[in-house]
């Protein structure tokens, strides 16, 4: 499975960055990305349907290649647009609200895919609004289980060879789980970069939270039911029911009980439809991806596993 050479030196990396109506802030991810120190790279920027300023950036970035799309896609769609380029062999995911803290961040994660081919992902750690600067974290690269997608590299070749990312009925919500699970399935490693930092602004342009949230419950279910091996299927199914409600209750913010329950609604009606094929991955890797989560683990090259 990992036989094949890849070239450890100055693997090309895609930086690519979907944005749809964040004309304001999409600067600072494009600025972002293109002072990387990292040489061998191309910046793309996917514009989806946006109806504000963001076609006048172009001008503005000619060093960056645009793909506009005349009707919304979605993030998953973009993503696997990335993924599917030739001559790539690392995707640099950047989202259009987030943007890199050191020049050299890019560079530090490919030196770590260069020289272990069995790395699939590594996802950057994050700071945002909420997070304090005094509980900054120490340097390392440990394994996990999944990535946050507003700052990730993945290699492109391993991505496609698990069918990359899958649609769900709701736009938002497990698209990484679901990858990393078939990911770890496969044999490939996950890994965080503890303590090198994408900045995630969440900006409130374009993001509704209670739609966002009832999606994300339909996808987490959705998730569930796809890939869960069948010894597993029901308590895993009901075992994140219960999480979610529990998740709303304790959520101060705002009330999230109402779209909790549409998400679930939602869900059903997906399962009554026909379009529930299930791909289980196998035992072993549901329960190595159960036992990464949290898993803390310092990852120390061929010595790791």
């Amino acid at each position: 499975m990992h036989s094949k050479k890849y070239d450890r030196f100055n693997l090309k990396v895609l930086i690519g960055i979907t944005t749809k109506n964040r004309a304001q802030i999409l600067q600072k991810a494009i600025d972002s990305a293109l002072s990387q120190d990292y040489q061998n790279k191309e910046v793309w920027v996917f514009n989806d349907a946006s109806t504000d300023d963001t076609c006048l950036l172009q001008s503005q970035y000619p060093q960056v290649n645009w793909v506009t799309s005349a009707e919304s896609k979605g993030l998953m769609y973009a993503r696997n647009l990335f993924m599917n380029q030739t001559g790539f062999e690392l995707f640099c995911s950047l989202d259009d609200d987030a943007w890199f803290l050191k020049p050299d961040s890019l560079s530090r994660a490919v030196q770590f895919f260069e020289n272990d081919i069995r790395i699939a992902a590594i996802g950057f750690d994050m700071l945002d609004q909420q997070s304090s600067l005094l509980s900054v974290a120490e340097k390392n690269i440990s394994i996990t289980n999944s990535y946050i997608g507003c700052g990730h590299v993945i290699r492109c070749s391993v991505a496609r060879q698990v069918g990359l990312y899958t649609l769900a009925p709701g736009y938002y919500g497990s698209e990484e789980k679901d990858l990393c699970l078939r990911l770890i399935d496969s044999n490939y490693l996950v890994l965080k970069y503890n303590g090198e930092y994408v900045w995630h602004d969440k900006t409130n342009i374009e993001r509704d939270l209670q739609l966002q949230h009832r999606s994300g419950v339909c996808n987490d279910l959705v998730f569930a039911y796809r890939r869960t091996p069948l010894l597993y299927l029901m308590p895993a199914i009901f075992s994140k029911i219960i999480k979610q409600f529990l998740f709303a209750f304790n959520y101060k913010k705002t009330s999230l009980g109402s779209s909790t329950a549409k998400g679930i609604f939602d869900f059903l009606v997906w399962l009554m439809t026909q379009k529930t094929l299930r791909k289980a991955v196998s035992v072993k890797g549901f329960k190595k991806y159960q036992a990464y989560k949290n898993h803390g683990k310092i990852y120390l090259g061929s010595t790791f596993i």
